[in-house]
């Protein structure tokens, strides 16, 4: 990896009483869960009220150095679905959403249910309890894309999950 380092101060952070293992067994649908956004940071929430869903950046800092290192895995979330290990192909963690990787940052796109200050309650988050938050967006009708184009091994292991 480069040289550089890139530094950023947490907005917020994720509360949840669930447990890491329940959060990570929530996939694909997350969990309910708080956002509670600090200090300067809760006026940048302003006009968010009335979006159904925010877009939430967060850093999965419970990622080890040698998790960091990883840049090749199997799509393992698969395997709940009764697919073997091996008969999933091996692929660059960029196209996968495994928290193994050189740079663990997580995306996801939450659905609101409120705001109560500083606090924002979410549903469909996949981030543990205490998890530092880097940013929220609105998720917007630009946003969405509709024509989308898969490899061949996606659109494999997607079709295997409908029939499931």
């Amino acid at each position: 990896m480069g040289d550089s380092k890139v530094e950023f101060e947490p907005i917020g952070v994720v509360r949840t009483k669930l447990s890491n293992d329940a959060v990570r067994e929530s996939w694909p649908n997350g969990v309910e869960a708080e956002i509670e956004v600090f200090g300067d940071c809760v006026e940048a929430l302003d006009g968010i009220d009335g979006f159904s869903h925010l877009i939430v950046l967060f850093h999965m800092h419970e990622t080890t150095e040698e998790q960091r290192k990883t840049v090749k895995a199997r799509p393992r979330r698969f395997a709940k679905y009764g697919l073997r290990l091996e008969e999933l192909p091996v692929v660059g963690v960029f196209c996968l959403d495994s928290p193994h990787r050189p740079s663990p940052i997580g995306l996801t796109i939450v659905r609101l249910l409120g705001r109560k200050g500083s606090i924002l309650r979410v549903d469909g988050l996949d981030a543990f309890d205490s998890t530092p938050v880097l940013d929220i967006k609105a998720y917007t009708p630009d946003r969405c894309k509709t024509q989308l184009q898969l490899p061949s091994w996606y659109s494999r292991l997607s079709s295997y999950l409908q029939g499931h």
